[in-house]
């Protein structure tokens, strides 16, 4: 990690250095009562949630528009808008404020959970076969990806500036947000009838959580600005920032591309990693476990009980990284690269012979797929900002998050090939 570091400094020939902190004699603030690492973790599930309930309420979806692939049309509009988003906020990171940037998304975000349920009030009035009901919720699953590139580039760069516990609580919190949705989803299963009534009620308390959630989101991330960790960290990134301005001038123009370029270099190989977890994840997860394996004792149990189990262990692996941190970055780029085996197990689950195609291997074989999904994630998050001086960490970690969508997207589409 400090080897890349240092190829960074050198080829963008006078990088900043990164100011220690035991070098300065402000001492560092508490987190009392690890408000801070509560605030991120919030960040976390907050920025997922909105997709969480797009996907757990596929059932809905799917009731309303049985003509149409749903999930896996979901999957591609919020991915590939969300990529698009990010490509334009690295290219001008320089000339905007991550601030605005949130907020923004966050905006956005309130506007596309708000519509849904609306949306099924007034015209669609669970209805099936209202296709212009489905072409307006594709669109808000656009608007939700563009505020996720908004929100999830900011949150992940800004976690980057500070210590690692805090870009961990980001990454525990995107896996609690899934966990949270499964928890209502079965809720929802149980209490509600399983009828076109029960159907609209539990999708729209989907939402409607989401909707909470975000405005508490607004909230925490307003107030972070104003805790006296982030502003120790905050004011060690502008001592950095200015004397990275004496010694190179503005980041304008060129000189921004060549730093730009030098920072994508730095973290790469941790950008590669990360987009092939998810090109895996996303190639399998959720289309396959939804659509296409089936149950003849839990019926439609069967792909509920899967998310779940995938989530639930996504979220232990992403707080293990608390008790464990695997520092080895080629070891954990490895781990990322070994997931690949997951592909041909799986297609094993689905054109095998029987014994794999039962219960008890496929969902073991989900759990595992969220265990290492959520650990080598949240590896790699963690120490992939930390491979170039402060000043330029958020500007890596937004990097990394384009990585990280990229491989969703890429996963997304291959997904398709599960039913050719």
């Amino acid at each position: 990690m400090g080897t890349t570091a240092a190829a960074v400094e050198e080829e963008s020939e006078s990088a900043a250095l990164l100011i220690p902190e035991e070098s300065n004699s402000e001492k560092i603030p508490t987190d009392s009562f690890h408000f801070v690492y509560i605030i991120y973790f919030s960040l976390g599930a907050g920025y997922l949630l909105p997709w969480n309930a797009f996907i757990t309420a596929v059932d809905y979806f799917t009731y309303l528009y049985p003509d149409a692939s749903v999930d896996r049309v979901f999957a591609i509009v919020y991915m590939l808008v969300g990529l698009t988003s990010l490509l334009l906020i690295i290219a001008f990171a320089h000339k905007s404020s991550s601030v605005a940037r949130i907020n923004l998304g966050y905006a956005l975000f309130l506007i596309a959970l708000v519509a849904v349920p609306l949306m099924d009030t007034w015209y669609v009035k669970g209805r099936v076969g209202v296709y212009g009901g489905y072409y307006a919720t594709v669109a808000v699953v656009g608007l939700s990806g563009l505020a996720d590139g908004l929100v999830q580039g900011g949150v992940v760069g800004n976690a980057g500036e500070l210590p690692e516990r805090y870009m961990q609580a980001v990454v525990a919190g995107t896996a609690a947000s899934g966990v949270l949705v499964s928890i209502l989803r079965v809720f929802t299963k149980a209490l509600y009838p399983q009828d076109t009534n029960g159907l609209r009620q539990s999708a729209n308390l989907y939402f409607i959580v989401s909707i909470v959630v975000m405005v508490l989101n607004v909230v925490f991330y307003n107030l972070a600005h104003r805790l006296p960790v982030i502003k120790y960290y905050n004011n060690l990134k502008t001592l950095a920032a200015n004397e990275e301005k004496e010694q190179r001038g503005n980041l304008t123009g060129k000189l921004w591309r060549s730093t730009l370029w030098d920072i994508v270099g730095a973290v790469k190989w941790y950008g590669a990693g990360i987009a092939i977890i998810y090109v895996v994840t996303l190639s399998i997860f959720p289309g396959s476990v939804t659509e296409d394996v089936h149950s003849a004792a839990l019926k439609d149990w069967y792909p509920i009980i899967l998310i779940a189990g995938y989530n639930v262990f996504d979220l232990i692996g992403k707080s293990l990284t608390a008790v464990y941190l695997m520092e080895n970055a080629k070891a954990a780029i490895g781990g990322s690269f070994a997931r690949l085996l997951f592909l041909p197990l799986f297609y094993g689950c689905l054109h095998g012979p029987e014994v794999m195609k039962s219960e008890i291997p496929v969902t073991v074989l989900t759990c595992l797929l969220g265990l290492t999904n959520g650990y080598f994630t949240s590896v790699l998050m963690i120490l992939a900002p930390k491979s170039v001086v402060l000043q330029h960490a958020e500007t890596a970690g937004i990097v990394v998050v384009l990585y990280l969508v990229a491989g969703l997207a890429i996963g997304s589409i291959v997904s398709w090939f599960w039913v050719l």
